[in-house]
């Protein structure tokens, strides 16, 4: 508990802070802190709400939309539903409150944490328990989902043809790593 006579502020530490787990043919890393917002918008509103954030919002399902410039992507989650980090920390609720349309922005930052998994085994590690089938073929590079990993939900996004980035709950954060962790003792 913070002292409160001290005038420094309280700082939140990083969830997985000082964890990684390498192999010799897949990593398990915790990704860098980034602003994160959950967008709900219905289609009238995506134009607005599109300019607003400074990247187009993707309207096919298990798709992503990254920004022309700067860390900025839009992953596609539901008909109405989008997770939209920002690696520069930007203000993202701010940004969205710019739109002119009727739209759901909530600032998640401090809710989700995540993990990277990179590595010609990546694949085998997150299969280990995802039950989607990812093979480049069904979950090409760019391609996002919500899914399961072992007994929590997370949303999975290919960056590379060997690279996948995990976002998971806070509170699930050690569990999810811990499994990926194992599964890549395996692979």
């Amino acid at each position: 508990m913070a002292d409160a006579a001290s005038k420094e502020p309280a700082v939140r530490r990083e969830r997985l802070a000082g964890l990684s787990t390498t192999r010799e043919h897949v990593s398990v890393t915790p990704g860098p802190p980034a602003a994160r917002l959950a967008l709900r918008a219905g289609e009238d509103a995506l134009n607005s709400v599109s300019r607003a954030l400074g990247v187009s919002v993707p309207r096919k399902p298990k798709t992503s939309a990254r920004a022309k410039s700067g860390g900025r992507v839009a992953l596609w989650l539901g008909p109405d539903e989008w997770l939209v980090i920002d690696d520069d920390g930007a203000d993202l609720p701010a940004a969205a409150g710019r739109a002119k349309a009727l739209h759901s922005a909530v600032d998640v930052s401090h809710r989700n944490v995540a993990i990277l998994v990179a590595g010609e085994g990546a694949e085998a590690c997150l299969a280990a328990g995802c039950p989607q089938d990812l093979s480049l073929a069904a979950f090409p590079v760019g391609a996002c989902s919500r899914t399961v990993l072992g007994k929590v939900e997370i949303v999975l996004w290919r960056t590379g043809e060997q690279t996948f980035h995990v976002e998971v709950w806070r509170s699930f954060a050690e569990y999810a790593y811990a499994f990926l962790a194992e599964a890549a003792r395996d692979v």
